[in-house]
Formats: structure tokens, C-alpha cells, sequence
């Protein structure tokens, strides 16, 4: 979403496509209005480990500063939390899963 990276960046953030196995997408209701404000969206989407290699979540790898990460955090800090995957080009990632 351009209005959250905006918001938590200052900047549109450039991505490259890659893909995530072993994980599904699912949506979780978000309760926090400063979030539901800034998304547009009161159900976001999050992904959630599997461990079937046959599932992969398709999107876009992002490369982002140390202290953007630590934006990401804050912005994401209730209702996921952050792990190191593999993705499907072999480069290592963090990833925002069901908390």
C-alpha cells in the first residue's frame, strides 16, 4: 500500500518479485484504528507457516534500511511478528507472519 510506505518509510519502497514456500495467506481483523486509518482496510492480509512446500505466498522483495526495518516493526508490532525465510530465489528475508 503507497500511503502506508509513505507513512512508514517517506518513500515508495522499490520491490523485485520473488515468492515465499511453504507459506498460505490468510486475513486477521485489525482493531488498531492509527493501522485501519492508514491501510483502508479493517482485514490485512498475513502469512502463516504451512510447511507444505507445495503452498507459496507470491509477492515482491523489498530492500530496506535498518532503521526503515524498525518502522516496519512499530507499523506491524501487534498483530504479527518478524522471522528470517528463504525465498524462492535462495536470497534470505524477514517476513511479517500471524503473530
Amino acid at each position: 500500500n503507497a500511503g502506508v510506505q509513505l507513512d512508514t518509510f517517506g518513500h515508495l519502497v522499490e520491490g523485485e518479485p520473488d515468492a515465499l514456500p511453504g507459506y498460505t495467506v490468510d486475513y486477521a481483523e485489525i482493531a488498531d484504528t492509527r493501522v485501519v486509518d492508514l491501510s483502508g482496510l479493517s482485514v490485512h492480509p498475513v502469512v502463516r507457516e504451512t510447511g507444505n512446500p507445495l503452498d507459496k505466498v507470491v509477492g515482491k522483495a523489498m530492500r530496506v534500511t535498518d532503521d526503515e526495518l524498525d518502522a516496519a516493526d512499530e507499523y506491524e508490532a501487534a498483530h504479527y511478528r518478524r522471522c528470517a525465510v528463504v525465498l524462492a530465489s535462495g536470497r534470505s528475508a524477514w517476513v511479517y507472519v500471524a503473530a
